[in-house]
């Protein structure tokens, strides 16, 4: 209900899976507000019904976004609240929403969190690799090209790496990863966090390739893949890398005895053939 005082924009976690994840505060939040915008209302329509959430929808998406930001923003001057929700998980994490906030906070207007469940807080604190400082890159290029590229320019940093990706492109993200940071890599997949089909697999990149590229089961789903910092060690790795390269690259094509060399070392088969 419009009122004399501006609105407040609320940013709601929702669950990633598991229904029951929902805080008391957001449930309330979403029952209060005059609507919510929703990234798809498709998908949140059935959480309002399992909650017994009647509150009006809108939809705003990557398409819709620039348009439907200024009838919000109009709406909160009246003095209506509104919810701001994603597919699953917090709002503006690898989803859509950004252009919201900043238009309301340029507009003078409240953004208000209600926190709650994440998919790169909930893979994290489960992985078993260093939390203390990490980098979210999100998803990485679609293109094996750009995606290696990327990849490249991130195998010297020092923190945890947390990435989002998809089904139907897991295994390939995985290959590129053991290729430009080494099979010997520490890496940890994620997989249907808080779902019926939860996995958690941890390995060095190398092993961890040939576990799901052997099972189809683990190539479904929604991932968080994390890759350990690059260590003091690695250098080592390398250098005895190209080491073992030098020798097999005497007798053998370069790509073939990286290859080997790589196998053999740990060491980044990239960086091997890029010597």
């Amino acid at each position: 209900m419009s009122s004399s005082r501006p609105g407040t924009l609320y940013v709601v976690a929702t669950p990633i899976g598991h229904r029951d994840d929902i805080s008391a505060r957001a449930i309330e939040t979403l029952r209060k507000v005059a609507v919510i915008a929703a990234e798809d209302t498709r998908h949140t329509r059935p959480l309002l019904q399992h909650l017994g959430i009647d509150t009006p929808l809108v939809a705003l998406h990557d398409h819709n976004e620039r348009t439907a930001v200024d009838a919000l923003v109009e709406r909160l001057r009246q003095g209506d609240d509104v919810a701001l929700v994603s597919d699953a998980g917090t709002p503006l994490i690898s989803d859509p929403g950004f252009r919201l906030v900043r238009a309301v906070r340029a507009a003078g207007l409240k953004a208000s969190p209600v926190p709650g469940p994440s998919a790169v807080v909930a893979a994290l604190s489960v992985a078993g690799l260093p939390s203390d400082r990490f980098i979210f890159e999100g998803f990485l290029p679609a293109k094996g090209g750009a995606r290696r590229s990327r990849l490249t320019e991130l195998a010297g940093e020092s923190r945890t790496l947390i990435f989002y990706e998809s089904s139907h492109r897991i295994v390939e993200c995985l290959e590129d990863m053991r290729e430009v940071f080494g099979a010997a890599r520490e890496a940890v997949m994620a997989r249907e966090l808080t779902k019926l089909f939860e996995t958690v697999l941890g390995a060095p990149l190398g092993e961890l390739v040939e576990r799901v590229t052997a099972d189809p089961n683990q190539q479904k789903g929604e991932f968080v893949v994390m890759v350990a910092g690059r260590e003091a060690g690695e250098d080592e790795r390398l250098a005895e890398g190209l080491r073992v390269f030098g020798i097999l690259k005497e007798e053998l094509p370069p790509a073939k005895a990286a290859k080997l060399a790589a196998a053999i070392t740990g060491a980044p088969r990239k960086a091997l053939y890029g010597a």
